[in-house]
């Protein structure tokens, strides 16, 4: 197929598993990067209708099966990670990791501190509506910038995202390019007190040195935990993954981690399809515990095989 000319990198046949976190997965038909708004636009415009296209953050909350997707996989690169503040307005490119956004703004004495320990970049946050603490992406999100299916820049509102429990709406083959945040005011040697007690107790409770994609399923309460002594864990996804006696559970290469059994964890030699079975294994073994049904967060795409 011809495709459009671009100024970015456009590579065929790109292997995506050195992309993502869990560190497996086949090939995109198409991977693009753009070198800036103007060429993904472009590139979007001339790009035929009956091709698919899939935007990639950094592949931290991705499985991206065996035989590889058949679409352009768009991925933002360094002209889409820039970072300005106007009064307590911070403006974020979708490229930009969340935890370098938090802590940017805590240097300029704003409160994006709920960032620090999400895993991913900004589209992405925004794409899940990321939360930690009791905080989401919603509760600070101004406005949305993303380029269409046919190349146009569209601003949207949290209202046109529809932000739901580790949800946003956004069109199929739209892509995220930035986004404004409305932070409160904070003293920076505080906000960064405050980051690092998070990722203090992050690293005390989740297998921050293995291959994840950070949270597996969605908790069935429709809330992440809040951090507070008067958490309630009877709906959280971990403790019916305990319950159903799935802790340290393995299929292959793929283990739900003993630390905090609602991590899948590639132990080395995990194949998609491995992570994958455990996964709907665990789900399985839940509904018979509980008789709840977990629902994946962790983004499964492409085909089997």
């Amino acid at each position: 197929m011809q495709m459009p000319e671009v100024r970015g990198t456009l590579t065929p046949n790109r292997t995506l598993a050195d992309l993502t976190w869990l560190r497996v997965g086949g090939a995109a038909d198409w991977f693009f990067q753009p070198a800036d708004l103007e060429d993904l636009c472009a590139f979007l415009r001339a790009l035929s209708k009956d091709v698919s296209v899939f935007p990639m953050g950094v592949g931290s909350n991705l499985i991206v099966r065996d035989g590889g997707i058949r679409a352009v996989v768009i991925r933002m690169g360094r002209g889409f990670n820039g970072l300005s503040i106007e009064g307590n307005r911070v403006t974020v490119g979708a490229a930009m990791l969340d935890s370098m956004a938090a802590r940017k703004a805590a240097a300029a004495g704003l409160d994006l501190t709920f960032l620090r320990t999400i895993p991913g970049s900004i589209g992405g946050a925004i794409r899940m509506n990321a939360g930690c603490y009791g905080t989401y992406v919603a509760d600070h999100l101004v406005s949305a910038q993303a380029v269409s299916r046919d190349g146009e820049v569209v601003t949207l509102n949290p209202e046109d995202l529809q932000f739901g429990y580790r949800h946003s709406h956004l069109p199929e083959g739209w892509v995220l390019t930035e986004a404004v945040f409305e932070a409160p005011a904070g003293d920076p040697e505080e906000l960064e007190q405050k980051m690092a007690d998070q990722l203090a107790k992050r690293d005390a409770t989740q297998p921050t040195k293995d291959r994840t994609a950070g949270s597996t399923f969605r908790n069935p309460a429709g809330f992440s935990s809040t951090g507070r002594a008067d958490d309630v864990h009877d709906l959280k996804a971990w403790k019916l993954i305990d319950d159903a006696g799935m802790r340290g559970a393995t299929v292959g290469g793929a283990q739900m981690s003993p630390k905090h059994s609602n991590f899948l964890v590639n132990t080395g030699n995990a194949t998609a399809s491995d992570l994958e079975r455990l996964g709907e294994l665990v789900r399985k073994s839940v509904f018979q515990s509980s008789g709840l049904e977990l629902e994946w967060e962790v983004i499964r795409v492409g085909d089997e095989t």
